[in-house]
């Protein structure tokens, strides 16, 4: 099953489908939006789509046309609903899936032994937690709950590949 799922056209899709969900969910729910709204949850999803991936270069891949996908989709439903968009947003956010595969590369390293593979499950963490200050104002309860999933998942979770 992992396979069918972790493979490049199958990460695509699925970026796709989030893209439109996310677009949709911003502008017709306030809760749902706001949570995929930031990038708590997007860390969450490329950490997992990292971790579970079989080789740093699937997931590289993966990861990479899983944001492209998402991002597609997303401004396409923004353009033709007549959305709001912000370019500076947009941008953002196109330079974080162009950087995807380098980050990939680092978090696919996480489940391996030694203190680098820690060191980059912290900084994981810590740049989650400081986004949603930095970026959006605070820390809101599906905050910590998306953390404590990343720590699990990065500190306690065994990953058979």
């Amino acid at each position: 099953m992992k396979k069918y799922i972790l493979n490049p056209v199958s990460m695509f899709i699925i970026g796709i489908i989030l893209g439109v969900i996310s677009r949709l969910f911003d502008m017709y729910t306030q809760n749902l939006g706001n949570i995929l709204s930031e990038m708590a949850i997007w860390i969450l999803f490329g950490v997992l789509i990292s971790i579970y991936s079989s080789s740093k270069k699937k997931a590289m891949l993966n990861i990479f046309l899983f944001c492209i996908g998402m991002l597609l989709a997303y401004y396409f439903v923004a353009i033709i609903t007549n959305g709001v968009y912000n370019k500076t947003i947009i941008i953002g956010w196109t330079i974080f899936a162009l950087f995807s595969p380098i980050l990939a590369y680092f978090t696919w390293m996480t489940k391996e032994k030694g203190v680098f593979p820690k060191l980059i499950s912290i900084s994981i963490i810590i740049v989650s937690i400081l986004s949603s200050i930095v970026l959006f104002d605070k820390l809101r309860i599906y905050d910590f709950i998306i953390n404590v999933i990343l720590v699990y998942y990065l500190f306690f979770k065994d990953i058979k590949r």
